[in-house]
């Protein structure tokens, strides 16, 4: 098992079901863990055995910012569902951060796990 992490990756989505929030496009951070099965990428140095975290990055984009979501909880298991029917994939963790949604506090976030045996 091998795991990449995709950290503070910034996007911008209708995220929310407060009046002052409809309608508006706020920043959310994910931060994202992935365990999968390693297939000698790691000896072989080959790019095309590596499990392509750049293609994953830009699903994870189309499907957030193309959206409108009431909860950070939805967005999390989205993004955990699209990451799991990559077929190496294992287990994915996804932390859905939304910076500045109470007045004194720097964030807000909510966090899953999520594991192939749970489909």
């Amino acid at each position: 098992m091998a795991t990449i992490f995709i950290k503070d990756l910034l996007l911008r989505t209708e995220v929310g079901f407060n009046p002052h929030e409809l309608g508006k496009k706020q920043d959310l951070l994910l931060n994202i863990s992935i365990q999968y099965q390693i297939n000698g990428e790691e000896i072989n140095d080959n790019p095309e055995a590596a499990l392509n975290y750049r293609d994953i990055c830009k699903r994870i984009i189309d499907l957030v910012e193309n959206r409108k979501f009431n909860l950070l909880e939805k967005v999390a298991n989205e993004v955990a569902h699209l990451i799991l029917d990559i077929s190496r994939v294992e287990e994915v963790s996804v932390e859905v951060d939304k910076p500045h949604a109470l007045r004194f506090a720097k964030s807000v976030s909510f966090s899953l796990t999520k594991n192939k045996s749970e489909l």
